[in-house]
């Protein structure tokens, strides 16, 4: 736009092309407008694609504490493991067996993860692992031994 523009010593007017503050507000107006709105759809997509994402579910707590455990003994997992897989993975689930593979306190753990939330389909996994715990021998353990 032209704005006519007077001369300090009131000489004639000449003619400058700027904006005024009222032009420079609307077209930031709908340049901020036009940001906020993209940032809104980015919002909305990455927030779309994270749902689709699966979910990847694994067994490592529950190995991680039994490998911590003294003693195997055959059967399902114990409890406790069970009980503090499921207070570290809310949503998951874990269900498993221990077999012992040879005498000299070799274990085998097979475990079946599962996780079932909200609106996704239950996703399991499944997995073994072989442990060697030393076997205990007499009921007094190591005073057993010294005789």
């Amino acid at each position: 736009m032209k704005t006519r523009i007077r001369d300090q010593r009131g000489r004639g007017a000449r003619f400058s092309s700027a904006f005024s503050l009222l032009e420079v507000m609307i077209a930031l107006a709908i340049f901020f407008m036009c940001v906020f709105s993209i940032l809104g759809l980015l919002s909305r997509s990455l927030r779309q694609a994270r749902e689709l994402r699966p979910i990847e579910v694994d067994a490592r707590t529950a190995i991680a504490l039994l490998s911590l455990t003294n003693q195997l003994e055959e059967g399902p997992l114990p409890p406790e493991i069970v009980a503090q897989y499921e207070l570290a993975n809310p949503g998951a689930t874990i269900a498993g067996e221990i077999y012992e593979v040879a005498t000299n306190g070799l274990f085998r753990v097979d475990f079946t993860v599962g996780y079932a939330g909200g609106n996704k389909k239950a996703v399991t996994a499944d997995s073994s692992i072989l442990l060697f715990r030393r076997p205990v021998r007499g009921s007094l353990g190591a005073a057993a031994l010294r005789r």
